[in-house]
């Protein structure tokens, strides 16, 4: 019986530490893997048992190994041979040519002309529209979507795919499944019962090599004929619909309608991710000529298969690049050091950092962690302001009045690292106008948060703020 104790003993010391030096070696984030560390060698079994099924990325792994049998060849080629014959004919302001250079060097997409990009806002404005475009498609329709509700807007939705198939189009859907958890029954049902050709992105499974319930697919998008795509945070459902819920369950947020040669490279996106998930190959559309506006555009594919963190560097990019003033607006806000110092430093060389958060985050303990971070960037010269409710959803910024981000991804480790995201760049004043417009128009209504604000906070909310900012990197 000794022995046996002294095997498990041994076996557990064993395991705890090769986990923990796995942990040391390819944990890029140190907080990360001070976390995984401590976890490992304090929590014997527990620690590394959590280690191998959630902090290992077998996605970058997997990902690497299609790309090196070829399985993705044509569309990266596509995307290198794009950026190669597209660049020389692009001009962006003298001050973002640098932003313009690292993000073709980390993307390794194209940057577009001959674009037009337009608002959406809320469900009342975006799903007719989106609707209309899936009723007028006459060759395919791909839709992408974290969250995909059973709801009234969900079986519009269902029936608009369901009628679309029945014309002969080709129509393909794709939901998370984790966010497919979210309502009941889950749309997948719906959309069997329908006939509409549906994936789920990364689904359950007991399979080690298959197990990724940290990793999502947070990308949205909706593609008809390489006519008019769409984009932005709003996922599919009656919680978007501002004027009809009641003021607890809604949820403000824009989205985008997007045409022109942009429309190729979305689309190359969405194949991307369908084979990946479903394993059936289908051959981008050719490519149109036709430019529709003067918006210069970028798309931004990240998520944890890639080498490395594409947005993080695009934001880093393009804080260097403000010379007078950058305004966000994010939903979601813990972001590490190295875009804490960007900000911090931007505001310190005089440029006006505006960033405008909800009042009540729908993630109370994401709202305290974020809180936590707020001193110290207000005593740098950032500026912050709580929209009051609905829950704003909305993710957008803009530097300059000349550059803009728009698409799905947070200000939080989880877009930086974990989610699959999709963003995309703009260049041009008039668009950049809109975005500024509009983030005018929320600000009127939003609070400034002071350093005054935070010293009445009782002990206790700084020390639970605090608490949950210690877990940010994996928020």
């Amino acid at each position: 019986m000794r022995d046996l104790h002294f095997i498990l003993v041994l076996a557990s010391f064993a395991f705890s530490l090769v986990t923990a030096g796995h942990a040391v070696l390819y944990k890029r984030d140190a907080r990360a893997a001070l976390g995984w560390l401590a976890l490992c060698l304090l929590v014997p079994w527990v620690g590394g048992a959590l280690y191998w099924i959630f902090g290992i990325n077998r996605i970058r792994t997997h990902a690497q190994d299609l790309h090196r049998r070829g399985r993705w060849k044509y569309l990266k080629d596509k995307n290198l041979d794009a950026v190669k014959n597209t660049d020389l004919k692009v001009s962006v302001l003298e001050s973002f040519e640098p932003l313009h250079r690292l993000s073709t060097a980390v993307t390794q997409r194209p940057l577009l002309t001959g674009n037009q990009v337009r608002l959406l806002q809320d469900g009342e404005e975006a799903y007719p529209a989106m609707l209309e475009a899936i009723g007028a498609a006459r060759e395919w329709v791909y839709l992408s979507t974290y969250i995909f509700d059973s709801d009234e807007t969900g079986r519009q939705f269902v029936a608009a795919l369901s009628q679309a198939v029945a014309r002969g189009v080709r129509v393909r859907v794709l939901v998370d499944a984790f966010g497919a958890q979210y309502s009941f029954p889950q749309v997948s049902r719906l959309l069997k019962k329908a006939k509409v050709p549906f994936s789920k992105f990364l689904p359950f499974s007991l399979s080690l090599d298959r197990f990724h319930p940290n990793l999502r697919n947070h990308r949205k998008m909706l593609l008809a004929d390489n006519r008019i795509a769409f984009t932005g945070g709003m996922n599919i459902g009656d919680r978007h619909l501002v004027q009809k819920l009641p003021r607890k369950r809604r949820i403000s947020d824009l989205h985008f309608a997007l045409t022109g040669p942009i429309t190729q490279e979305l689309q190359n996106v969405f194949l991307e991710d369908w084979f990946f998930s479903s394993g059936e190959s289908i051959a981008p559309a050719t490519p149109d000529d036709h430019s529709t506006g003067e918006v210069l555009a970028r798309v931004v594919s990240s998520g944890p298969n890639e080498d490395f963190e594409k947005l993080s560097w695009i934001l880093l990019g393009a804080l260097s690049a403000a010379r007078e003033k950058v305004k966000i607006i994010t939903p979601y806000f813990v972001p590490d050091r190295v875009i804490m110092a960007a900000l911090n430093a931007a505001a310190l060389r005089g440029i006006d950092v505006e960033i405008i958060l909800p009042q009540k985050n729908n993630l109370p303990f994401v709202g305290w962690a974020s809180r936590a971070l707020l001193w110290e960037m207000l005593q740098k010269g950032v500026k912050f302001y709580y929209q009051p409710p609905p829950f704003a959803h909305t993710k957008l910024m803009v530097v300059d009045g000349y550059y803009g981000l728009i698409g799905s991804s947070n200000w939080d480790a989880r877009s930086f690292r974990l989610n699959f995201e999709l963003d995309v760049e703009t260049y041009g004043a008039d668009f950049a106008g809109d975005l500024e417009n509009y983030f005018q128009t929320v600000q009127s209504r939003s609070r400034p948060v002071t350093l005054a604000d935070l010293r009445r906070d009782s002990f206790f909310s700084r020390f639970r703020n605090a608490f949950f900012n210690l877990f940010s990197p994996y928020l």
